[in-house]
């Protein structure tokens, strides 16, 4: 088997994983990432999207909202401000984030509306992709 890297992703609500992976696929704000083993150093911040963690066990996916990630050549750590199985995302969960991303925006001081205006844009593209509904536009 290919060289593996422990992969943990918690959140402050739970600790969704703690396996051994061969790739871990990162949502990050400035692009996507693709950490294996021997990946240089890099910490990254994490917009809304879809992670997947690929190992032994076949592919497993979770939801991400915000956060950091820390990978190091023989492991990835993801600290998400929000994070889920894929199967646990819904429309009732969709519909708050971006009810509460729209607030954010809405109230945000006006040096700060192109990042909110983003984080929110970045929801909506991930609610489209996984077949929900945004409820903008």
């Amino acid at each position: 088997m290919a060289d593996t890297i422990q992969f943990d992703l918690v959140s402050p609500e739970r600790k969704l994983a703690s396996v051994s992976a061969t790739e871990v696929q990162i949502p990050g704000s400035e692009g996507d990432l693709t950490a294996m083993a021997g990946h240089a150093a890099t910490i990254l911040t994490i917009r809304p999207g879809v992670l997947t963690v690929k190992g032994a066990n076949g592919e497993e996916q979770f939801v991400v909202i915000g956060g950091f990630a820390e990978v190091a050549a023989d492991s990835v750590s993801v600290l998400a401000e929000m994070a889920l199985p894929r199967g646990e995302m819904s429309q009732e969960v969709v519909s708050e984030l971006v009810a509460q991303a729209t607030k954010t925006h809405d109230e945000a001081h006006p040096d700060e509306h192109h990042a909110t205006e983003k984080f929110l844009a970045d929801l909506v593209h991930l609610a489209d992709d996984m077949g929900f509904h945004s409820n903008l536009g």
